[in-house]
């Protein structure tokens, strides 16, 4: 193959250079993916024109006929719910602690995934393209945002914010050996410093938590603690102890068995009667934030456990020869495999809970659904049909959101090779 055709050459383990997937154009990819059969050109024929009507009645309600100003005066409603206008500060300090955690995180597993594509023999990426790709899906969630804010601070801020993040990922590959191995509890670490800025040292109490906030503590809170959970509970249920497997399979069963929804108002109204006399009753953000992960933490076990049956025999039988212990052969050898091969499954349950969060609307929880509704009853919205802009709104961010998170997914399966041998 000639060179000109492999602009990038990528290392391989053994030094040889190996050219990455030759890019195609545009017409290539057309002629390769719409019209590559007559099946194929007949289904891009049809729905084709289907599909440009539903984006140009999308883009001609979002662009032109879009009543927008029930989402501009009440933005921060959207954003924060009744957090205390005079506490904000503390989110964007918060923010910037995320944006900073994110950014060394990201960076530092670029650096991993880079040398062990390299190592592999797997094509690399050119680092830069790869990073604007993934810019995209945030920034059209920043600029779905800021479009309604319309003021200096708010544009100063995020850029403060995103530079800090930048200049974090910047930096990671520059951190020591060691550093870079302790990047999970540093990530924790600032995951929970940022909470604790917003909520102690007199802070604002979580009751007053809403719109995209909440959303988004529910969502993050439950997938640290729950994914954990769910990891033990999957190596539970194939445990050679009887006691143990019967308790972690009933678990798994019951939670996988009842509707998310039920367990959300038994958490709410019936929980208080089990507690013992005295004890105090957890609010009512504790005690759904407790249902989504015992909900989820169940579901990241299956889905586990599925990873771990993929794992063959001869591995577990490689590391016995090595003369590894029961838990050194799960911890380094199998589990590794089996999280690398459920990737897919991993993520999509953190979209369906980011999106199962749209439930606390009945147990009272202004969250960001509920806000889409409130708005629209104040006394000059009421009646006028704004609900189409508010809810519109709404799926935008959910839609970025959970786009994003599949796509990064997909970036990971091609970094860490999944299904390539």
């Amino acid at each position: 193959m000639a060179a000109h055709e492999h602009p990038f050459p990528t290392e391989t383990r053994a030094g040889v250079v190996a050219p990455p997937v030759r890019q195609i154009g545009a017409r290539a990819w057309v002629r390769q993916n719409l019209f590559s059969s007559p099946f194929n050109t007949l289904l891009t024929l049809t729905v084709g024109p289907l599909m440009a009507v539903i984006v140009l009645q999308f883009l001609r309600f979002v662009l032109v006929t879009g009543r927008w100003e029930v989402v501009e005066r009440n933005l921060t409603l959207f954003m924060v719910g009744l957090f205390p206008r005079d506490q904000i500060w503390r989110l964007w300090i918060a923010m910037a602690i995320l944006a900073v955690t994110i950014g060394l995180t990201t960076g530092v597993i670029g650096v991993a995934a880079r040398t062990a594509a390299i190592a592999a023999g797997r094509p690399v990426q050119p680092a830069k393209a790869d990073q604007l790709r993934r810019l995209g899906p945030p920034a059209a969630l920043l600029f779905s945002v800021l479009i309604f804010a319309r003021t200096v601070t708010a544009f100063a801020f995020t850029a403060a914010i995103v530079g800090a993040g930048v200049l974090a990922m910047r930096l990671a590959p520059r951190l020591s050996a060691r550093t870079q191995r302790l990047i999970g509890p540093i990530a924790l670490a600032g995951v929970v410093l940022a909470m604790l800025v917003v909520s102690l040292f007199g802070g604002v109490p979580r009751a007053q938590w809403g719109g995209l906030l909440i959303t988004s503590y529910y969502t993050v809170a439950a997938l640290v603690i729950a994914y954990p959970i769910g990891i033990a509970l999957a190596l539970g249920r194939r445990s050679t102890l009887p006691l143990v497997r019967w308790v972690c399979t009933i678990y798994i069963e019951f939670f996988r068995g009842s509707p998310l929804i039920t367990l959300l108002f038994t958490g709410w109204l019936v929980l208080p009667f089990f507690l013992p006399p005295g004890f105090r009753t957890p609010g009512l953000v504790t005690r759904a934030l407790i249902i989504f992960i015992l909900f989820t933490s169940a579901y990241v076990a299956e889905i586990v456990r599925g990873g771990l049956q993929s794992v063959g025999r001869g591995q577990r039988e490689a590391a016995q020869a090595l003369g590894l212990s029961p838990w050194k052969q799960t911890r380094l050898v199998i589990l590794p495999q089996a999280l690398r091969a459920v990737i897919p499954g991993l993520v999509g349950q953190a979209i369906s809970l980011f999106k199962d969060t749209t439930l606390v609307l009945i147990i009272g929880q202004t969250d960001l659904l509920a806000v889409a509704q409130i708005v629209t009853k104040q006394g000059d919205f009421l009646g006028q049909g704004y609900i189409a802009e508010s809810l519109m709104f709404v799926a935008i961010i959910y839609w970025i959101a959970s786009y994003w998170m599949s796509r990064e997914s997909q970036r990971l399966e091609v970094r860490l090779g999944v299904g390539v041998r």
